[in-house]
């Protein structure tokens, strides 16, 4: 399946009419996020800012899949290769976490996974505003950081 890349004003005109959708519809929703760990053993790991929706908040790549088509694994594989231009291969990808949740106003199952990355040279989609390797949350300064980010790293720890 080939995805449709638009350019980020698009995405970030078009994500208050997507969250008021959730919040009518209340669609069920399946997402993946990935802590994706630095190739060279330094611990680092990869934070990214979108941009769209909330652009300071600091939080994991990932995105939506139809669990009738993709696995988890399969599915943060290609988020991973269409937003950051890395090829991870999806047996390379452990679960930390499965939660269900109802933010955004849609029933989302939302999986998380980590695997190492086999290089640190990322090509960003216009999803993404930014990305970086850090080793520590406080490298990002006082930017909010997502609540899955958090949670993937005290599930590392």
């Amino acid at each position: 399946m080939k995805s449709v890349r638009l350019p980020a004003p698009v995405l970030r005109a078009a994500s208050p009419a997507v969250r008021l959708w959730w919040r009518i519809r209340k669609p069920e929703t399946f997402g993946v996020k990935a802590l994706l760990i630095h190739p060279d053993g330094s611990g680092r790991f990869l934070a990214v800012r979108h941009s769209y929706a909330d652009t300071r908040r600091w939080a994991l790549p990932g995105g939506g899949f139809e669990p009738s088509r993709e696995t988890p694994e399969s599915a943060v594989s290609r988020e991973i290769c269409e937003e950051l231009g890395l090829k991870v291969p999806s047996s390379r990808f452990v679960v930390l976490d499965t939660v269900v949740t109802t933010l955004e106003g849609k029933r989302d199952t939302l999986t998380i996974l980590t695997a190492t990355a086999a290089t640190a040279v990322l090509s960003l989609s216009p999803e993404l505003a930014e990305a970086r390797w850090i080793g520590d949350l406080a490298e990002l300064g006082d930017a909010p950081v997502s609540r899955w980010l958090l949670a993937a790293l005290a599930h590392c720890s």
